[in-house]
């Protein structure tokens, strides 16, 4: 891995840096007050992402994204994760499986998504089944000559604005070794389908404004051609493109303790006690270096996970550490800035107790703590074949 960045990278931070603080900061008290983002807010910060070339720029130059690397990617969240989710949620990152389209699949949903003329969302998570996918009971059967659709979804992310949605339902069962497992199909299925209803999911303390939402099917029937990749290949589709998405969460909350540390720095240099700033007390001082050290190395943990992804290295391990280490990080920073901040830390006068409520979810989705423990000892010990 290079380390330091090209003056190309630098240029991307710069850039989205300033999108971040022109565009996102000044609608953050409103979209914490309200819970919601204003219809033209979203407009003017999707249209402004797009006239900067950002829009779907995870996806590659050859469909109309701007072929960002892995690790330039990474830079891009990293500074969207300094500002409020809800809001950035329309920079506009359509989910990478979209890659998997084909046929007229391409200019049906991926082509409009990657213009910005509409938007996804993705759905795994159910009541029952979290992290356990293979334990998911929301399912489609053949009947007919198409696919009937029943079951339930929830904590979907995104799904109020989205026109359509890539749902994961199980197709089938194998009879193992190990047990019945199930086959996982991806699925397209467009907002309006008879059958399928969005409504209001939960009332979340994490990141207001980025509503979840239930998704549920009832006989919806879906046409082979609303299958994304192959029938039964859920899993490999998910492989090949969702789990780097790990590495978005790290990233973020790279970015959200750089911008916590900037105010917990700040208030130490200039908030006096007993005849000088606290900053000069070891019991702060020593914080603040613990909390720059940590921020530093899950920034070096993420850009070289990406670094790895970015040279066709195995990174499941490296993504899994990322995750795990940086949210955890996140968690310590906002909780060690609140306490240098004192009672005024907890004040919605500051956007520290905002930054600590937010933390919260960040070892909970895209794979809890625990997941990513087992990702990464099952990887260490399977080299050893046990």
């Amino acid at each position: 891995m290079q380390y330091g960045l090209t003056d190309e990278q630098e240029m991307i931070v710069s850039t989205v840096r300033a999108f971040v603080e022109n565009e996102i900061y000044p609608h953050e008290e409103l979209v914490e007050r309200t819970g919601s983002v204003p219809a033209d807010i979203a407009e003017r910060i999707k249209q402004k992402t797009i006239d900067l070339g950002f829009y779907a720029c995870n996806f590659p130059e050859s469909v109309g994204g701007a072929g960002l690397s892995h690790l330039e990617f990474a830079l891009v969240e990293r500074e969207l994760g300094r500002g409020s989710m809800a809001l950035n949620h329309f920079f506009g990152r359509p989910q990478n499986i979209l890659m998997a389209c084909s046929g007229e699949q391409i200019d049906r949903y991926l082509m409009p998504a990657v213009r910005g003329e509409r938007m996804d969302a993705l759905a795994m998570t159910e009541p029952g089944a979290g992290s356990d996918v293979r334990g998911m009971k929301c399912a489609a059967r053949r009947e007919g000559g198409v696919w009937v659709a029943n079951g339930t979804k929830h904590f979907i992310s995104g799904a109020e604005h989205a026109d359509f949605v890539i749902v994961f339902m199980a197709t089938g069962e194998d009879v193992t070794p190990k047990g019945v497992k199930k086959r996982i199909t991806a699925f397209l299925v467009d907002r309006g389908t008879p059958g399928f209803t969005i409504r209001n999911g939960y009332k979340s303390v994490s990141h207001r404004g980025y509503a979840n939402s239930i998704l549920e099917f009832d006989d919806c029937r879906l046409p082979d051609s609303q299958v994304l990749g192959e029938v039964d290949g859920g899993f490999e589709v998910m492989n090949t493109w969702l789990y780097a998405t790990r590495l978005t969460v790290a990233a973020m909350c790279v970015g959200r303790a750089r911008r916590v540390f900037d105010y917990a720095l700040d208030y130490a240099a200039t908030r006096e006690q007993f005849g000088q700033v606290i900053g000069k007390f070891q019991g702060v001082s020593f914080q603040l270096a613990d909390m720059i050290t940590e921020i530093d190395a899950a920034d070096l943990l993420t850009l070289a996970a990406a670094d790895r992804l970015d040279k066709g290295l195995p990174a499941n391990r490296e993504i899994a550490s990322a995750k795990l280490y940086a949210s955890e990080m996140l968690a310590r920073v906002t909780d060690a800035a609140i306490q240098l901040h004192g009672g005024m830390g907890l004040m919605d006068d500051y956007p520290l107790e905002r930054f600590w409520r937010d933390a919260r979810v960040e070892r909970i989705w895209d794979g809890t703590s625990e997941i990513q423990r087992h990702i990464i000892s099952r990887d260490l010990l399977r080299a050893l074949g046990a």
